[in-house]
């Protein structure tokens, strides 16, 4: 496709920040730019009618790591890393909230709880006794102990008597925080042009060359915010993509559930939504599968979702699945996110690890800043 004369002055001309990705990440970057250089021209690219990935696709978790993550977490990162971690996760909501509001997206404080399943209860009570360490690790954070426990208050079955909760940790709608950043960008006048694939980024003469399936345009910095399609464009070989399937119910009567839930290490997780239950996860019964950027569901998982839904979270109760979809992650070996320049003119802000709703605004102010 060849540019008018018209679409060429109106967006792809004297263009000073690109940025390829449309998410929390990407928007929240593209705001921290207009904020820090009010004259410039910066453009937003997404390759789809919605934003790809996960940012309209997850299940709106304010979360910031389970006990049992944290255990997990300290197996492979040093005290310090992890703290540092759980902060920028605490600190990134804070900010979102700040930036937009409660109301504007729908943000609820219900607490987290970790749930246990009954064939683990070696594991179970090694978290139960790791709850004093983790507070004292975990309160220079919160200015108080976020972890405590609670009996099983939902009714859930076939799990141990307790929860592990954290007080902090709350929901929002996830929809409704796509919205109001999309209208933040209107109305600050920040372009968003979708449904425009970028093929390549390159750098020429200290300038950013974008390479689209249509056409071609040069930008005074790039900035790639793409989290699991990122090794696409950048050949980034410590980000790998992870699909994340979940599936909502019909409206459930009397519906007494109130909060967000984890288990098995954060690998399986519920809330409550209008009525509803939203229930996702299940990677970890096929790794290699779910290593993909390709949309869609596997029995094996939708399998096992529904049986838990059955079993553990509405026991007794007869339910019906409405809707299922799938998100596409973006994880490493290592769980902090890459926030980083590749070359003169290019950025990236990517691997954020499950924990986009949590991180996604830091990371993309973190990635405004780079341009300094």
């Amino acid at each position: 496709m060849q540019l008018s004369y018209w679409e060429h002055k109106s967006w792809f001309s004297n263009v000073d920040f690109t940025v390829i990705g449309s998410g929390i990440v990407g928007i929240n970057c593209a705001i921290s730019l207009k904020e820090k250089y009010p004259k410039s021209n910066i453009l937003i690219l997404e390759k789809g009618s919605l934003p790809q990935g996960a940012s309209t696709k997850n299940a709106g978790f304010a979360c910031f790591g389970s006990a049992s993550e944290i255990l997990s977490d300290l197996e492979h990162h040093s005290e310090e890393e992890v703290v540092k971690l759980v902060e920028k996760r605490w600190n990134g909501i804070q900010r979102l909230r700040h930036l937009l509001g409660d109301k504007a997206i729908g943000f609820e404080l219900h607490g987290g709880h970790e749930l246990f399943p009954l064939e683990k209860p070696a594991f179970y009570e090694k978290c139960l006794e790791s709850i004093p360490y983790l507070n004292r690790l975990m309160e220079p954070i919160f200015a108080k102990n976020p972890f405590v426990t609670n009996s099983n208050f939902f009714g859930f079955s076939n799990i141990q008597e307790k929860y592990i909760t954290h007080q902090l940790e709350g929901q929002l709608d996830t929809g409704k925080m796509m919205c109001s950043l999309i209208q933040k960008c209107v109305y600050m006048e920040i372009p968003i042009l979708n449904g425009v694939m970028v093929q390549d980024v390159t750098e020429c003469n200290g300038v950013g060359i974008i390479k689209t399936t249509d056409f071609e345009f040069q930008s005074k910095k790039v900035f790639v915010a793409t989290n699991g399609f990122a090794s696409r464009l950048l050949k980034l070989e410590t980000v790998k993509p992870a699909r994340a399937q979940v599936l909502i119910t019909e409206p459930i009567q009397n519906l007494h559930i109130k909060g967000t839930f984890h288990f098995d290490e954060g690998y399986y997780y519920f809330r409550n939504i209008d009525d509803r239950i939203l229930f996702g996860g299940g990677r970890n019964l096929d790794f290699e599968t779910e290593e993909t950027i390709t949309f869609g569901q596997t029995p094996i998982i939708q399998n096992k979702l529904e049986e838990l839904l059955h079993t553990m979270i509405l026991p007794r109760q007869s339910v019906k699945i409405e809707r299922r979809w799938s998100g596409i992650m973006g994880v490493g070996a290592q769980k902090s996110p890459i926030v980083k320049q590749v070359s003169n003119a290019i950025y990236c802000g990517v691997r954020l690890g499950g924990m986009g709703v949590a991180l996604g605004s830091l990371v993309g102010q973190e990635l405004a800043e780079l341009a300094d």
